[in-house]
């Protein structure tokens, strides 16, 4: 078994808590692309306090957002923290959808990595989550829970990418087996929520917790 699917297992293993939270509220929806922009920087709370905005004033989709004035938006999801900034990188990157895909559907369906690196404002971390959560695309999520665990089990990656090609290095029949996972996209979600549900567990700062190192075999 690779180290990876070691790590793969022991978080699992570890997880105790609601299997709903291992998925991506609205996964496969536009709002997902809205929440990954708006959880740059912030926790997820705020983001979802922007989110509640956006639907009370039934401004939640593609082509309202490439088109709402951009101190209104700003105002809109301003729970979310950063919001001009915020404001700016979503209305371009809607903008950017309904000019070269017409709609989300469209987008969803063909969008490419290479594509949406190019858009201002979306890094390669928000870029996989949209990827990964609105497109369900086989993307493997990168995010600084992901380098505070590879961090502390001793590996470091000067790249996003080389973290990324590190932690996707699965044995995924292994994985069906002990499952109810079906395919590599999937895999890489749950690997990627399971992150995240240890780090907020496990970690205060960059310090992991007694628990934390046990099931991680570090102690």
């Amino acid at each position: 078994m690779t180290k990876q699917s070691e790590l793969f297992f022991a978080l699992l293993n570890d997880f105790k808590g609601d299997k709903n939270l291992l998925i991506w509220p609205g996964q496969g929806s536009f709002e997902v692309v809205v929440g990954a922009i708006l959880v740059q920087n912030t926790s997820w709370k705020n983001v979802e306090k922007a989110l509640q905005n956006l639907k009370n004033a039934r401004l939640l989709r593609l082509e309202t957002l490439a088109k709402i004035p951009l101190q209104e938006l700003a105002l809109c999801i301003k729970a979310s923290g950063f919001y001009n900034i915020k404001a700016k990188r979503l209305k371009t990157l809607c903008e950017a959808i309904l000019s070269d895909f017409g709609n989300f559907e469209n987008f969803k369906a063909n969008v490419s990595r290479e594509w949406l690196l190019g858009v201002k404002g979306v890094g390669a971390e928000t870029c996989d989550a949209i990827l990964a959560y609105a497109c369900e695309q086989t993307q493997m999520v990168v995010d600084a829970y992901a380098l505070r665990i590879l961090g502390y089990l001793g590996y470091e990656f000067e790249f996003y990418d080389e973290a990324k090609e590190w932690l996707s290095d699965l044995l995924f029949d292994e994985i069906y087996a002990k499952t109810k996972l079906k395919d590599e996209g999937e895999v890489f979600r749950i690997f990627h929520a399971l992150i995240v549900e240890f780090c907020k567990k496990h970690f205060k700062g960059k310090i992991l917790n007694e628990s934390g190192k046990k099931a991680l075999n570090l102690i």
